[in-house]
C-alpha cells in the first residue's frame, strides 16, 4: 500500500492570477513541504464557511452530503489526494457503513469541503505531493511566523512576465524565492511550468 502524508490546512486566499479563483494551502503535518491548489469560488466560500463556523441560513450543497450520510448511516474515514495530472489535482473520499465500505471520485476542493465537515483526516498520495508539493524553510536566525489558519490570511501576489519565457534554472532560482517569501500561489504557478517542461 502506497505511503499517505496527512495534511492540514493552512490557509486560504483570493488568487490574482485567475480571476474568481482562490488558492488553498496545505501543510504536511510534521514536515515542511506545502501543497497549493486551486479552487473555485464557491468551495472556497464552503469551506471558510466551515472553517469559521458560520452556519447559512440554507444547507449549502456540502452540508447537504454530510445530512444524506449522516441520514444513512455513512461515516467518512479520510480523504485522500490520490494523483496530479497535467497541474489538476485528483482525489477519493474514502467512506463507510456497518455494510458496505466505498470510495468515491472527487476534486479536492469539494472532498476536503466535506472532510472538514465531518472532522476526518485529509491525506496525500507520496507520488501526489512530491508532484505538487513546494518545500517551505524557516530561515535560521529570522523569526518567522507561521501561516494562520482561516479565509483571511492572504498570500502576495505579483503580476509577473510569463513564466514560459525563463529559462528552467531560472524558474528553479524563483521558485526557491516565491517558497522562501511564503508566496505559495507564485509557487504553485512556478511548480505547474517547471512540471510542464520535465
Amino acid at each position: 500500500m502506497e505511503k499517505l502524508i496527512e495534511l492540514e490546512i493552512l490557509g486560504l486566499s483570493s488568487n490574482h492570477s485567475q480571476s474568481g479563483s482562490f488558492t488553498l494551502v496545505l501543510g504536511e503535518i510534521g514536515g515542511i513541504r506545502r501543497l497549493p491548489i486551486v479552487i473555485g469560488m464557491f468551495e472556497a466560500q464552503a469551506i471558510a464557511l466551515e472553517i469559521e463556523k458560520i452556519v447559512p441560513n440554507r444547507p449549502m450543497t456540502h452540508d447537504l452530503f454530510k445530512s444524506f450520510a449522516n441520514g444513512f448511516n455513512f461515516n467518512l474515514d479520510r480523504i485522500v489526494i490520490t494523483d496530479m495530472k497535467e497541474g489538476v489535482f485528483y482525489a477519493k473520499i474514502q467512506c463507510k457503513s456497518e455494510a458496505v465500505e466505498a470510495e468515491i471520485d472527487a476534486r479536492p476542493s469539494d472532498a476536503i469541503a466535506i472532510a472538514i465537515r465531518f472532522g476526518c483526516p485529509i491525506f496525500c498520495s507520496a507520488k501526489a505531493m512530491a508532484e505538487g508539493a513546494v518545500e517551505h524553510f524557516e530561515v535560521e536566525g529570522e523569526e518567522t511566523k507561521p501561516p494562520q489558519s482561516g479565509p483571511s490570511q492572504k498570500f502576495s501576489a505579483k503580476k509577473e512576465p510569463s513564466l514560459k519565457d525563463f529559462s528552467l534554472d531560472k524558474l528553479n532560482q524563483m521558485l526557491d524565492k516565491a517558497i522562501s517569501n511564503e508566496d505559495y500561489e507564485k509557487a504553485a504557478r512556478i511548480r505547474d511550468e517547471i512540471n510542464k517542461r520535465n
